[in-house]
């Protein structure tokens, strides 16, 4: 049985003292998670020009939500004025997401310390 998507929004100062803002995935992303998650990715901060994503609380991805998350790094690429990384993927959805070419559009990063100190 799947896992409803929750997303929670916060914000973090990056060593290089950026304000990042970071988008926090819990339970499974599928394609009912569509609404959650672009609806909070569309609700950050125009201005927000460094975006983390988190999955360290997500249990499981399919196919659709690679999707979902595909078409969100997309339209940030589109903007071409946020800088996306990603951290807290297990070590099968690091693998995943590097075979379906998400590192392409977005830096992927072990954990937040990691990704913070990229910014």
């Amino acid at each position: 049985m799947q896992t409803a998507t929750r997303v929670t929004q916060r914000t973090a100062t990056a060593a290089s003292g950026n304000t990042v803002s970071i988008l926090a995935f819990g339970g499974d992303i599928s394609s009912a998670s569509k609404d959650a998650v672009l609806g909070a990715y569309h609700g950050l901060n125009e201005a927000a020009s460094h975006v983390l994503l988190d999955f360290t609380g997500v249990d499981y991805i399919n196919s659709s939500g690679i999707a979902i998350v595909i078409q969100m790094l997309l339209e940030a690429g589109k903007a071409g004025t946020q800088a996306i990384g990603i951290f807290g993927l297990s070590a099968h959805f690091q693998k995943v997401f590097t075979m379906v070419g998400i590192n392409k559009y977005a830096a992927m990063h072990k954990d937040e310390a990691t990704a913070l100190a990229a910014v």
